[in-house]
């Protein structure tokens, strides 16, 4: 029987080096350069380098990815570990290799890329030397692909792509751009979507302006593709087969947010406890009245319970080895992630007072962060009607006038199993 919830020694000392790289290395920079990705940036090469160097020494970098990508193959309770660790920091991602967009773009690379794709994007990604873009979202469509409207027209050896994309992370500092298109409005809804590679230069393709989101990023991007050609070979996987390819990275990409979350959860939660004992209140501190101490035992619950859903859909990943036969718990994480962050960041906010709506703190930070997490890769509402109908698939119907827990039916049951028992045991004696 295998039940267990301790780490392995060994990976236990990694993630203890971890901890202390992130906390006394990689944090500071966060409060200096809230922008990691411009990877143009001759200062912010010059620091990342010799702290990427020194995660590929340790044998920590980009966990995500197998041997035969140049990474560990961890795994997605390794990882779940690991991003614990990583999300409290937004340059920690970039240092260990494994940041978003770029994470999932690899997969999707990886999985359907040709040799001469891999080549010119893969590699160079992997290697920390270009970022990438992730273009799905629209302006009327919002993430449901069906609702889609860019289009791509083949035109001999090229596609033309015609549309708008909208809220596309770190666009601005992309070399290229994964892009979901329609390339046969007469097929049925799953099967109208094609996946291609755009390079950024691409004539036609322009950054129409860049969108805020206070305390989460400054670069999501609005995209326009005006007559923007590309080579037939830059389709990745089949056409028509966008979905297909999407899931590749949309699986993983739901998890290793959760994961993160759990440390961003973690980090609000020990500042809510460290103010609850530090603050002065009459004759004590806040932590000896009694609505702090259940704001911090209803946090710690909540905390406990999300970290320990998380952990438990990334092992289950580890054995399926399928994101598919795990839909019902990645539901069920990308559900429960904004709301254990806002209210425990909430809470964190309220105990510390005035101080806590200043950006002084990161609480207002952590709410925006909450919210962007019910948004992104699918609205909570989309999850929540998979978790119920994954859910459903695992019962069948009973009578639908007297449910299986109506008692006068259950009591004539137990009264003919207990004269059954009655009558063996008398025959008996």
């Amino acid at each position: 029987m295998a039940w267990d919830f301790e780490t392995d020694p060994e990976y236990q000392r990694k993630l203890d080096w971890v901890a202390e790289f992130v906390r006394a290395e990689v944090e500071p920079l966060d409060l200096l350069y809230p922008n990691p990705y411009d990877r143009t940036d001759p200062e912010i090469r010059a620091l990342m380098r010799p702290l990427q160097q020194q995660v590929k020494d340790q044998g920590m970098w980009a966990c995500h990815l197998g041997p035969e990508l140049g990474g560990p193959g961890f795994g997605q309770l390794k990882l779940a570990l690991l991003n614990e660790v990583l999300g409290t920091s937004m340059w920690a991602p970039l240092v260990f290799g494994c940041q978003a967009p770029d994470s999932g773009n690899a997969e999707i690379l990886a999985h359907f890329g040709t040799a001469e794709q891999k080549a010119k994007y893969l590699q160079p990604l992997l290697d920390g030397e270009i970022g990438s873009c992730y273009a799905m979202t629209e302006p009327t469509g919002g993430s449901d692909p069906t609702a889609f409207r860019t289009t791509a027209v083949r035109d001999g050896d090229e596609w033309v792509i015609n549309g708008e994309k909208w809220f596309n992370s770190a666009a601005e500092f992309a070399t290229f751009h994964i892009v979901m298109v329609v390339t046969d409005p007469e097929a049925e809804p799953h099967q109208r979507l094609s996946m291609f590679i755009v390079p950024a230069d691409a004539p036609g393709l322009e950054l129409v302006r860049n969108f805020t989101v206070p305390g989460f990023s400054e670069h999501e991007a609005h995209l326009r593709f005006t007559d923007v050609r590309v080579p037939a070979d830059h389709l990745l996987g089949a056409e028509g087969a966008g979905f297909v390819v999407a899931q590749t990275r949309l699986g993983g990409g739901r998890v290793h947010h959760a994961m993160r979350t759990v440390a961003l959860v973690r980090k609000a939660f020990d500042m809510m406890c460290e103010r609850a004992v530090s603050r002065p209140a009459r004759k004590g501190v806040l932590g000896g009245f009694q609505m702090t101490q259940e704001r911090i035992a209803d946090s710690w619950i909540q905390m406990e319970q999300f970290r320990l859903l998380v952990l438990r859909t990334a092992w289950r990943i580890d054995q399926a080895q399928d994101y598919r036969a795990v839909r019902k718990d990645i539901a069920a994480i990308k559900i429960a992630m904004p709301t254990v962050m806002n209210d425990i960041a909430r809470r964190a906010l309220h105990l510390h007072g005035a101080m806590g709506v200043s950006t002084d703190l990161p609480f207002l930070d952590m709410t925006t962060y909450a919210e962007v997490m019910a948004i992104a890769d699918g609205p909570t509402e989309v999850h929540k009607i998979t978790l119920a109908k994954e859910v459903l698939k695992n019962y069948a119907p009973g009578d639908p006038v007297y449910p299986s827990g109506y008692r006068p039916a259950l009591r004539e049951q137990a009264r003919d199993l207990v004269s059954r028992r009655l009558e063996h045991e008398v025959g008996n004696h």
